[in-house]
């Protein structure tokens, strides 16, 4: 047996939180005199962050790199208060890239600890969502990160305990997570709507349909874009063998010997000339055919920023 099909998944690559930051970053390039500096990574993909910094941008990890009075542009991941307040005080122009449903996170953690709420954010430590969204309320908020801490978490109140979550995780992982939250925390409160990025519910849901047929799944995203590890978890939760990529370059012809049909997808911040890279070397495997299975339309936007549009 040889490969003989490729199916695309559909919705895939780019939400809209990902086009504004990209566009914030391109805006500001052509709008002000530079350098523009961005701080962290404006998405998770090195592909996109050496474009842009091949128009200009200049990327740092810390405030400090950046000089007085300049311009900067905070990433996707959102930040915390105290990074707000180090760039006020080196008088810097801020122009916020953060996406609107991680702001909708951030707004939901001040209300809840503004109201007395033990907060027990899901997510994993270190991400830089995590700790943008942790720095609005360091004193209530727990993280918990996996069912076993679910059940071993304290809070000072059992009555009043709320959950929110990083929004690029696994669905189903969530949902265990939180269950056992429920069961332990009866009374526990959860946001009105799930903060769950639908992008990222999406595209898993696009794994799982894809997985029906393909043997094997070729997640494209970079090594440290939570929702590209997610996916790949996706499809080995329903018994498919996946790999996250950078680009078709990391490619392993003996991933593909004796397999029919292998399916492709691309994280959240994964440009789509890197998919169409990875058919085309596909092609030179063996093979013949491209199926795009599309399970549901995205027409999301979001608007820039009012330093960008006024």
């Amino acid at each position: 047996m040889s490969l003989q099909k490729i199916i695309l998944a559909k919705p895939r690559g780019f939400c809209a939180g990902v086009e504004r930051a990209i566009a914030v970053v391109e805006q500001a390039l052509a709008r002000w005199e530079g350098p523009i500096y961005v701080r962290k990574e404006i998405v998770h993909n090195p592909h996109v962050v050496n474009a842009l910094r091949e128009h200009g941008a200049v990327f740092v990890n810390e405030l400090t790199e950046v000089p007085q009075g300049s311009t900067t542009i905070f990433s996707a991941h959102g930040v915390s208060p105290a990074v707000h307040a180090a760039a006020q005080g080196r008088r810097l122009r801020v122009v916020d890239a953060t996406c609107p449903l991680v702001t909708k996170v951030h707004s939901e953690a001040k209300r809840f600890a503004r109201e007395g709420y033990t907060l027990l954010l899901i997510g994993h430590a270190g991400h830089e969502e995590v700790e943008g969204t942790m720095g609005e309320a360091p004193e209530a908020i727990r993280l918990v990160q996996t069912v076993e801490e679910a059940e071993r978490v304290s809070v000072d109140n059992p009555a009043k305990v709320a959950v929110i979550t990083q929004t690029t995780l696994s669905v189903d992982d969530t949902k265990a997570i939180i269950d056992v939250l429920r069961r332990r925390f009866p009374a526990l409160l959860t946001p009105s709507r799930d903060d769950i990025c639908y992008a990222t519910q999406n595209r898993q849901n696009a794994v799982k349909a894809m997985a029906k047929e393909a043997e094997v799944i070729l997640v494209i995203g970079a090594k440290n874009s939570s929702n590209s590890i997610r996916l790949t978890e996706v499809a080995e939760d329903v018994g498919r063998t996946a790999y996250l990529i950078n680009d078709a370059r990391e490619i392993r012809p003996e991933w593909v010997e004796d397999i029919r049909c292998v399916g492709v997808t691309s994280g959240a911040s994964a440009p789509e000339h890197l998919v169409q890279e990875v058919v085309e070397a596909l092609k030179r495997l063996g093979a013949t055919q491209v199926e795009e299975w599309e399970l549901t339309r995205e027409d999301v936007n979001f608007g820039l920023p009012l330093e960008l549009t006024q």
